[in-house]
């Protein structure tokens, strides 16, 4: 089979092209279609990791999730990951390929663009039908000649185009009719309606807006999609971190994330943020932390570059003397090879510095390796410490993305990973009060029975209501999509 595509495009980066693909996976898959993701590059530091360990975005993760299928690296097959000193790392089918900086990255266009034909025709050959998503604008005319992710995929594909548009940033009107108008002629011929997303209030008084765009654009306007506040969504750029920047609050339990400049897979506290009664803060300085219930180190792309950054921010003193105080502080992954007494980069995996001491929160130290661990895996907690002793022998699910080994003498966890199963290794360390600890485990609050465990040694208090699961939030997301969106012109525009 060779299957239909409709490709979502988007006036700008976050404008909700990704959650808007993930609706629409789960529509059609609603509907008996084989349907399957696609975005050709993705430029995002929250990676997932696919059950061969290959690394995708976490967008196309979740979109194929929503197509009730099975990730894979075909998804994305060129994802590039931010690090230190304008350089990327550049993964591509899912294996680190080479660490390039942005000239370089776009000299190697030709070889990129000929994996992503590759990757496409593949997946078209296996689904009915494949959803691809665009990035930032399709009409940065400075960009356009080594394009290989907006425009160029249609025109390889002939794929019909939808254009996004976030009104509730302004300015709706140059959004879509300013990018058609810089289209191509072969490129307006694919474009063949606009979406209207986050709309507050009633749509009625938008009508003649409606008007207008058809009127002057010469497409229609598929829907006007109302603005979704907290949809459960994992999203893929950091933009959310500006946003939900905040003061402490004394009547939730409040957990404050530090926004590393490389910050990566912030999706990790997403389930803590759904839970009634918590607060997920994302800081950048000492004055914005107030007095948190906890404090996180997240993942980050460069453990030495924003370790140094929070030294400069100030940051050290602070983390130390709420420790002494009794204050909580985690990390993940490169959050928690922070917590440590040192790093060792001998191979200069991501900088010239050899050594670099750190904040000695745990018995730790951390060594660089010259390949990345990745893989999905399951853990059993085996800790004895504080809050944690009645969960031993529990099972948590999660993945790795790391590029450090981190010495422990007091590991809580066992993991089995699920592309090397033959043997377990150990992971984690936790203080003897429970206060401090760390692992390298991403998704690892997405465990219920641990994520509650923990908040309630914060002195979280639990309540009735559920929380919203990733696939109910799909299906929420979904539902409010299919209604506001004219689903009969879309099967014109597809040709089902």
């Amino acid at each position: 089979m060779t299957a239909k595509t409709l490709m979502i495009q988007g006036s700008m980066s976050s404008v909700g092209k990704s959650w808007l693909v993930v609706a629409l996976c789960r529509i059609f898959a609603r509907q008996g279609i084989k349907v399957a993701p696609f975005k050709a590059q993705n430029m995002s530091n929250n990676a997932a990791v696919t059950a061969t360990g290959g690394e995708i975005g976490r967008a196309q993760y979740t979109q194929a999730i929503a197509s009730g299928i099975i990730p894979t690296v075909r998804m994305n097959p060129v994802l590039i990951k931010p690090e230190a000193d304008m350089r990327s790392q550049v993964i591509v089918h899912g294996k680190v390929w080479q660490n390039l900086s942005a000239w370089d990255y776009y000299q190697r266009k030709a070889y990129l663009w000929d994996q992503v034909k590759i990757a496409i025709d593949d997946l078209r050959e296996s689904y009915d039908l494949i959803i691809i998503e665009g990035a930032g604008s399709p009409a940065e005319l400075n960009l356009k000649r080594g394009d290989i992710v907006n425009m160029a995929v249609a025109k390889y594909l002939q794929s019909p185009v939808l254009l996004a548009g976030d009104i509730d940033r302004g300015g709706i009107f140059a959004q879509l009719l300013g990018t058609q108008m810089l289209f191509d002629p072969d490129e307006k011929a694919l474009l063949k309606g606009f979406i209207v997303n986050r709309f507050r209030g009633d749509p009625k008084l938008f009508e003649d807006g409606i008007t207008i765009l058809e009127e002057r654009g010469q497409v229609p306007v598929l829907g006007v999609i109302p603005y979704l506040h907290q949809h459960g969504i994992p999203e893929e750029d950091a933009v959310i971190v500006e946003a939900q920047t905040g003061h402490s609050s004394h009547e939730a339990t409040d957990i404050a994330v530090l926004a590393f400049p490389r910050i990566a897979n912030f999706d990790d506290f997403e389930p803590l943020a759904q839970e009634h009664g918590v607060q997920v803060r994302y800081v950048k300085s000492v004055d914005q932390l107030g007095n948190p219930s906890a404090i996180i180190l997240p993942g980050t792309k460069s453990t030495i570059a924003d370790f140094q950054w929070l030294q400069s921010q100030g940051f050290v003193d602070h983390l130390n003397q709420f420790v002494k105080d009794g204050g909580t502080v985690v990390g993940i992954c490169g959050g928690y090879q922070m917590l440590g007494r040192s790093v060792h980069d001998p191979h200069h995996v991501e900088s010239d510095i050899d050594h670099l001491e750190t904040l000695g929160l745990l018995p730790t130290e951390t060594t660089f390796a010259s390949e990345k661990s990745t893989h999905q895996m399951q853990a059993v907690i085996t800790g004895q410490a504080s809050w944690l002793r009645p969960l031993n022998d529990t099972e948590v699910t999660g993945y790795e993305i790391h590029m450090g080994q981190t010495t422990s003498i007091s590991p809580w966890l066992t993991i089995k990973r699920h592309n090397d199963s033959s043997h377990s290794i150990s992971d984690g360390t936790m203080s003897a009060n429970g206060r401090v600890w760390g692992c390298y485990i991403h998704g690892l609050f997405d465990n219920t029975e641990f994520r509650r465990a923990w908040l309630q040694s914060l002195d979280w208090q639990p309540h009735n209501s559920n929380t919203i699961s990733l696939d109910s939030a799909i299906n929420h997301v979904a539902d409010v999509v299919e209604a506001h969106l004219n689903m009969d012109t879309l099967h014109q525009i597809i040709g089902l």
